[in-house]
């Protein structure tokens, strides 16, 4: 890397940074808090800002280029949604503030409530789950507590589809329940026919994505309902690739019976890097009760409406955070909302479903295409092809990097061998499109007549090809820098 690092640029005695003068009396400070061993480095702060003002030119985000991460829903995110989150009256409330003084803050909440109940079909909302996972997890302790309130004790089996997302069996597990995988079809939909063979009356939910993450409707999906609720059994749907939906399905009417969103996801949020998101989750009527406490609710009072927040339920299954959510991703996501309307979020998925077919469609006859039917709002290929002459699904990732263009999600799902699963989104033009198929093309071509220049890709990068196995297996978890008595640099990894 040709930008030296921080502790290199190092020098005994520069500072970046000049305490005003002592204005109290100086106390010293109690033995043993502060520590020595700390070699910190000396920068000057010109330094300091080049350092990290470089640094951050070498990350790559939805603002600088084309993010095709499958399943992850990378779409630009309007900065309007970032003006209304810095407002003074959203940015600077506090949780423990006197719901007198945040009326407009809960108004938001309710009214997005109520809104993510129309899109989904489904009548009671939770804003507090803080990601996606979280808001998975929230919806299976609402099945185990529906079942249990019923005294229906004996459903020990969650029902996963092996086109479900990965943290699905992991959750069901978490909640106690043992996981058996339903098999796809030819079609890459749930198989219903061995579904109606295996499902039982220990079933205690179905577990399903729809789309799923092959980028498919799940063609059968009202007859797997139709096996599922006459168990006497639920389903949950994992709502990640609601950005294909938006205005066209409500997963209610599909006999979905808890969703929960990725805000972050489809309603505009930046994400990525650990957050921030927000795991909305949304039910059908009987299970509203066991939602988590406290939901926003709404009254009328002799001075007006009041929104207030509503504790008394005595069937929930509790807080699942400290608070109520990521309120600032709520606020984007209302104002995306608001600023879109109903037909400008079909319009949404409608350009969603449109870009993933025309690369799809382009992408044809060049990489292997485990399922040929027209996908949702992401398509699925293979590098079957390139790895039987020597080049690897990786390798084609890693030449892509070169072309200025974000790898596409590799080795998921895991049902398709070699897996690239390419999601561009609505938010990306014709031209960028046009760009990302010449790449691929191109990269398809050197896999036959030039393999060694993938599989030794990157190659304009600041760091070519790192040793992935020894990077898991031994990584440098943090790094000292320091000189010796003779003023020299020393850098030691452990």
């Amino acid at each position: 890397m040709d930008e030296p690092l921080l502790f290199e640029l190092s020098s005994p005695g520069r500072t970046g940074f000049s305490l005003p003068a002592c204005d109290v009396p100086k106390t010293p400070l109690p033995e043993g808090r502060v520590r020595d061993d700390l070699s910190l480095p000396e920068v000057s702060e010109r330094d300091l800002i080049k350092h990290f003002t470089r640094l951050s030119q070498l990350n790559f985000s939805v603002d600088t280029g084309f993010y095709p991460l499958g399943s992850c829903t990378m779409k630009y995110n309007p900065k309007v949604n970032e003006e209304m989150a810095r407002l003074p009256g959203f940015a600077h409330i506090h949780p423990y503030q006197d719901e007198g003084l945040v009326q407009g803050a809960l108004r938001l909440m309710y009214e997005l409530q109520e809104y993510l109940a129309e899109i989904a079909g489904l009548p009671a909302v939770s804003l507090q789950p803080a990601a996606g996972a979280h808001g998975e997890l929230t919806g299976m302790l609402m099945v185990r507590a529906y079942h249990q309130n019923r005294h229906d004790r004996e459903r020990r089996v969650v029902l996963v589809p092996d086109s479900a997302h990965g943290t699905n069996p992991a959750t069901a597990a978490m909640c106690g329940y043992r996981v058996m995988t339903i098999p796809s079809d030819g079609r890459g939909n749930i198989d219903a026919d061995i579904l109606r063979d295996r499902a039982d009356e220990s079933v205690a939910a179905l577990m399903l994505t729809n789309p799923n993450t092959l980028g498919l409707f799940e063609e059968r999906i009202l007859e797997v309902a139709e096996i599922i609720h006459g168990l006497g059994a639920l389903i949950y749907c994992d709502g990640a690739n609601m950005n294909a939906l938006l205005g066209i399905a409500k997963p209610g009417e599909l006999g979905m019976d808890i969703l929960h969103y990725n805000l972050h996801k489809t309603f505009a949020t930046p994400h990525g890097g650990g957050g921030p998101g927000a795991g909305a989750t949304a039910v059908r009527e009987d299970l509203a009760p066991f939602l988590p406490l406290p939901l926003v609710a709404r009254r009328e009072t002799s001075e007006g409406t009041r929104y207030y927040l509503d504790y008394d339920r005595p069937l929930s299954i509790g807080k699942v955070g400290s608070f109520y959510g990521n309120f600032g991703v709520m606020v984007k996501a209302y104002a995306y909302i608001r600023s879109l309307g109903g037909d400008g979020l079909r319009e949404v998925s409608e350009d969603a479903v449109l870009n993933a077919n025309y690369l799809l469609s382009g992408l044809k006859g060049y990489y292997y295409l485990p399922y040929d039917r027209p996908c949702l709002h992401e398509c699925v290929f293979s590098g079957r092809w390139q790895k039987e002459i020597g080049v690897r699904t990786l390798d084609i990732a890693k030449r892509l990097i070169d072309f200025g263009f974000h790898p596409p999600t590799i080795y998921f799902p895991l049902i398709v061998e070699e897996a690239l699963m390419i999601e561009p989104t609505e938010t990306e033009s014709l031209e960028t499109l046009e760009g990302f198929l010449a790449a691929m093309k191109e990269i398809a071509r050197e896999a036959r007549e030039e393999p060694d220049t993938l599989r030794s890709a990157p190659h304009k990068m600041p760091l070519s090809r790192l040793d992935e196995v020894t990077a898991a297996r031994r990584p440098n978890l943090r790094w000292k820098g320091g000189f010796d008595k003779g003023g020299s640099f020393l850098l030691k990894f452990s």
